[in-house]
């Protein structure tokens, strides 16, 4: 094994973790929080809380603070971590071992940064087998497992440095995204305070498309979908036409407008962009083409993504179920919104370009900065910091 600097003496898992058998049986009318573990080390979250009745077993394991918690299935994949003070007292399934940390011997904050190495992860694997879809840690080979372990006040030192760094990577990512949802907001607000706007309807904006691709069973097929909640339109599966029962299709084109019948409530609307130029969307999803004499792409791209538009649609939903409303393009179609003058919009124009262009620049420097924090581990752990 490679992390930490092999000056140091090599332990045991086993020596350093005791395992909890702290069992509490489940009372039907009380509350519990559940906890489930993020894999590729994004940490122990609460999944949700629920009362006794819903979980279906007597009783469950408790957890407590600094305690060190995984997943039997994927902790080959990363998926284990430190309990952290707001889960103190939740309950997990035995499909999630729990261990008190010896804290005499090593910090639980310094176990938490190791285990979230490439090579601690790599000895999960080691300690798990099965077929590939049924991998289970065993609990005595990862205990019989050996870590380089530092004296504490050496621990505290890594930790110390590794939690600087770590804060200033997350300063650097609330940055990036505070940048874009200021971009965002300045075009939100062009919109939406623009004097001289008047309230129009979309059937003056906006051509329904037909359905325009006959489905082959031999051929195959590119499909388009749209994310909730302003996320927009995305290239989606590769299906062969054999694979699903339409019998017909729309060919999206890049301007076109489009949204889910099913979702759009809940923020499923966009422009359709470039790279999904040529994709199809099944007769769910109505398309439109956009009078860009009256309004431009962006101005209705921009206003339908913007959170509070969304409860206004409900009223154009029809269905009882609050998961099964759905907007019809006919009540689509009558729906206003307050269209700005064209010299409003082709500044919005100007500034959504360049909001956009900020937006592609941080995305090509994301995998750099996602990169950041395995970076710091592997040199911390290898003595380096």
């Amino acid at each position: 094994m490679s992390i930490i600097s092999a000056q140091y003496p090599l332990v045991p898992l086993g020596e350093i973790l005791t395992k909890s058998e702290d069992w509490i049986d489940i009372h039907p009318d009380q509350r519990y929080r559940q906890v489930t573990i993020r894999m590729w080390g994004q940490g122990v979250v609460q999944r949700n809380e629920v009362a006794g009745g819903e979980i279906a077993a007597s009783r469950r394991l408790g957890v407590c603070a600094g305690q060190f918690i995984l997943s039997r299935i994927d902790a080959r994949n990363g998926a284990l971590g430190i309990v952290p003070p707001e889960l103190d007292g939740a309950v997990v399934s035995n499909d999630f071992p729990a261990f008190n940390v010896v804290a005499s011997r090593i910090l639980p904050e310094y176990l938490g940064w190791i285990s979230r190495t490439h090579d601690f992860v790599e000895l999960c694997k080691a300690a798990s087998e099965g077929t590939t879809n049924r991998m289970r840690l065993q609990e005595d080979r990862f205990l019989a497992l050996t870590i380089p372990l530092p004296p504490l006040a050496e621990q505290r030192r890594v930790v110390a440095r590794i939690e600087a760094l770590a804060a200033k990577i997350a300063e650097a990512r609330r940055l990036r995204a505070e940048a874009v949802e200021e971009g965002k907001n300045l075009c939100r607000s062009m919109l939406f305070r623009a004097e001289e706007s008047t309230p129009t309807p979309l059937s003056n904006l906006l051509t329904q498309r037909e359905l325009n691709v006959n489905v082959s069973p031999e051929e195959t097929y590119s499909f388009a979908g749209v994310y909730s909640f302003g996320e927009g339109v995305f290239r989606s599966q590769v299906k062969n036409g054999a694979e699903f029962a339409y019998t017909r299709l729309t060919r999206l084109r890049s301007g076109n407008f489009v949204y889910p019948k099913l979702m759009a409530w809940e923020g499923a609307l966009g422009v359709v962009p470039p790279e999904c130029d040529g994709c199809v969307v099944s007769p769910e999803f109505p398309v439109f083409e956009i009078n860009t004499d009256r309004v431009l792409p962006e101005t209705l791209d921009i206003y339908f993504r913007t959170p509070s538009v969304w409860p206004t649609l409900s009223g154009a939903s029809t269905g009882t179920n609050i998961r099964r409303r759905r907007i019809n393009p006919s009540e689509f179609l009558e729906y206003q919104i307050p269209l700005p003058p064209m010299h409003v919009q082709q500044h919005l124009r100007v500034v959504a370009a360049k909001v956009d262009a900020l937006r592609a620049l941080q995305g090509e420097t994301a995998a750099a900065l996602a990169a950041l924090l395995p970076a710091v581990l592997d040199r911390a752990f290898r003595g380096e910091l």
